[in-house]
């Protein structure tokens, strides 16, 4: 969509885009183009490349390391990275975890833990989902017995934690734990913790996700011993606290840069495959099907300004009214890549011509093979972060008051 940026916004928009353009490296951004796995080092390299520049956190209030930009800048340097094919950065870590301690961690909680999360020493996991409580987060069950020490008062962690993204990486996670199951609301007696994955006790085990990559892991508490300063907030409670992340981590899954730049390139490659030759692109079917999720991205990014235009007009955090940009920004990440399979089934089997048939052919299977893979790993979307039936409750409830 073209939006009518001011002429300091247009002038920002170049300078970012020429700044990506001159620094991010030609083999990571390849990388992501051909859907590839991205390693810890490679994600951390870019994160550090946007530090020194810093930029890692645009968000962020100005005494931690932010950018002071605006709500609008922040959109066009998001959807500048997106456009350019960057990395996504450790949003757990950044997105997630340092707002909830910039709101609600104590000044030596931030002093700790925000100067080595802008610098990538620390890298967060999330230690919501288990076993028994996934959508119905408020269930769950892993305790946290408050434990009175001469050598230092401590909670004492036991519990199991399930599809923990990147826990492999992470050397700290913020955890939801029972403190009180005695109390009246499930809710009521939860408590937000930040737990060292190096302490005796935890334990992390892989689980392979359905395209054969390691991104998830189950992890295991075992009398994990978790210092008093470490609870943010109050005991207690956590639900509050949990309540608050989650509009960040929804209002970020709408992806609609990296979107609108895989719907360019499914358009150019549309163009490309031919069937008696007419372009995939020319197909009627395909191209209303191509139409459809055209409009809904289009619709979503209005949505997503709405909600930035809000947020800068109030300065208060996202409200469960986000919900909608995570239950149609993953509804359209999947949709692109259901027609990116479309497109790259006859594009590996097509009659190549000339002298590079066989490179061609070689690279169009790759291609068949990473969007193929691409499209598995998509099915988690309207899962995580709550399912596509809990925001529609949320929506009711909370946006629409039914």
């Amino acid at each position: 969509m073209d939006l009518n940026y001011s002429q300091e916004e247009l002038a920002f928009r170049d300078e970012v885009r020429s700044w990506l353009a001159a620094n991010l490296p030609p083999a990571l951004k390849e990388k992501v183009a051909r859907y590839a796995h991205l390693s810890k080092e490679e994600v951390m390299g870019w994160h550090r490349i946007l530090a020194a520049k810093g930029w890692v956190a645009p968000s962020w209030p100005l005494e931690w390391g932010g950018t002071g930009w605006n709500p609008v800048q922040r959109f066009i340097f998001e959807e500048e990275c997106g456009y350019a094919g960057a990395p996504p950065l450790p949003a757990l870590s950044l997105l997630m975890c340092a707002p909830v301690l910039i709101h609600y961690g104590t000044p030596e909680q931030k002093q700790r833990f925000l100067p080595r999360i802008y610098s990538g020493e620390d890298f967060w996991c999330q230690g919501y989902s288990e076993p028994g409580a996934g959508s119905d987060l408020a269930s769950l069950k892993t305790r946290a017995e408050l434990v009175r020490s001469s050598d230092g008062d401590h909670y004492l962690v036991n519990g199991q934690k399930t599809w923990t993204t990147q826990a492999q990486w992470a050397n700290w996670m913020f955890c939801l734990v029972r403190s009180d199951p005695a109390a009246a609301k499930p809710q009521e007696g939860i408590s937000f913790l930040l737990i060292d994955m190096n302490s005796p006790g935890v334990t992390v085990r892989p689980l392979m996700l359905m395209d054969g990559s390691h991104e998830v892991n189950e992890v295991f508490l075992d009398d994990v011993r978790v210092p008093v300063e470490n609870l943010v907030h109050e005991e207690g409670r956590g639900w509050t606290v949990a309540k608050f992340l989650l509009g960040y981590e929804r209002l970020n899954s709408g992806r609609i840069a990296p979107s609108k730049r895989q719907l360019a390139r499914l358009r150019a490659l549309a163009a490309e495959v031919q069937d008696d030759g007419v372009a995939l692109l020319d197909d009627p079917r395909f191209r209303d099907q191509l139409t459809r999720v055209e409009v809904e991205l289009m619709a979503l990014e209005i949505t997503n300004l709405r909600f930035i235009d809000e947020m800068r007009r109030t300065g208060r955090p996202p409200g469960p009214e986000v919900s909608i940009l995570k239950l149609k920004g993953t509804a359209i990440q999947q949709a692109l890549s259901e027609l990116m399979l479309k497109v790259a089934g006859p594009l590996a089997h097509r009659e190549m011509a000339g002298s590079d048939k066989a490179s061609g052919e070689e690279e169009a299977a790759a291609l068949l093979a990473a969007i193929t893979s691409r499209y598995l790993n998509l099915r988690k979307v309207t899962i995580y972060g709550g399912s596509d039936e809990v925001q529609r409750n949320i929506l009711a409830k909370m946006s629409l008051g039914l």
